[in-house]
């Protein structure tokens, strides 16, 4: 089953409902950091949550979230982007390290940047939940920077052998069209989706057996669909970018050495070279 987003939105205009899976993106996501354990499945949550968001709020800009542990030394990256790739970064401490996980239970925060239309940053940031939810992080940022309350549910559920077996999540969001019959049923209904990995294990995450499940009894229409994937927009030309930013006399230094400048992206571990001439070639543009 390949990675897709689904939205739809009831016929009464009451409620919208945005279904992923991202199975595959997370698991090249994992792999390009080498993440294990905890740290690889929350990692994988909130690469979901960042595709959740762009698909809710912006499907064709980008969107990054960003995860900072309670030891302010901690971080995650997940990079949502309109060609519907996704990548994303951890880097963590050497306590965290130790540890084997990045704690975000007692300090933890999580920034939504988001892309408008006008080239402008929307961004927001909030406390995570005592609990350590990713979910409940983001339920959190719909209401206090989006003003929309939401129901949002994110998973990545590991096998015994420590790799990702299923990811996924939606969001529910309520409209002002709602209505208080609609309402009481959806807030007793959603009881039970409260939890990904339950979803997973009876093989009713899928997107569309999702919509089906969520809006059970409400007449609804598909009003979009993306294939999603895992993938770096690094390339040579942008590696270039960067190094001609730098100080003219940083350029030259580099030219001096002789040596072929070997340049590793963070994101996807991709190795890009750039040789003493290819550098010169900067410093003349420069």
């Amino acid at each position: 089953m390949p990675d897709t987003a689904l939205r739809a939105i009831t016929d009464d205009g009451a409620f919208r409902v945005v279904a992923i899976r991202t199975t595959e993106t997370v698991r090249g996501a994992i792999a390009s950091q080498a993440a294990r354990g905890e740290t690889a499945k929350l990692f994988g949550e909130l690469v979901t949550g960042s595709i959740l968001i762009r698909q809710t709020m912006a499907p064709d800009l980008r969107v990054q979230a960003i995860l900072q542990g309670d030891d302010r030394a901690s971080r995650m990256i997940a990079d949502a982007n309109p060609d519907a790739s996704t990548r994303g970064l951890v880097q963590l401490s050497a306590g965290a390290k130790k540890a084997g996980a990045m704690n975000i239970s007692t300090g933890g925060l999580l920034q939504v940047a988001r892309t408008l239309h006008n080239g402008s940053i929307h961004q927001g940031v909030v406390a995570v939940p005592s609990t350590g939810s990713i979910s409940g992080a983001l339920m959190r940022y719909m209401q206090d920077s989006e003003q929309i309350i939401s129901v949002v549910a994110v998973g990545c559920a590991m096998d015994d052998a420590g790799e990702v077996r299923d990811a996924g999540g939606f969001v529910l969001q309520l409209l002002p069209e709602v209505g208080e019959g609609p309402l009481a049923v959806m807030t007793e209904r959603m009881r039970d989706f409260e939890k990904m990995e339950p979803l997973f294990a009876s093989g009713a995450a899928a997107p569309e057996a999702l919509l089906r499940e969520i809006l059970y009894g409400m007449p609804y229409t598909h009003v979009g669909e993306d294939a999603l994937r895992f993938g770096c927009n690094c390339s040579q030309v942008r590696v270039a970018a960067s190094l001609a930013s730098l100080p003219k006399h940083e350029i030259r230094e580099m030219i001096a050495d002789g040596r072929v400048l070997e340049i590793g992206c963070d994101y996807c571990g991709k190795q890009y070279q750039m040789a003493p001439e290819q550098l010169r070639g900067l410093l003349e543009a420069h």
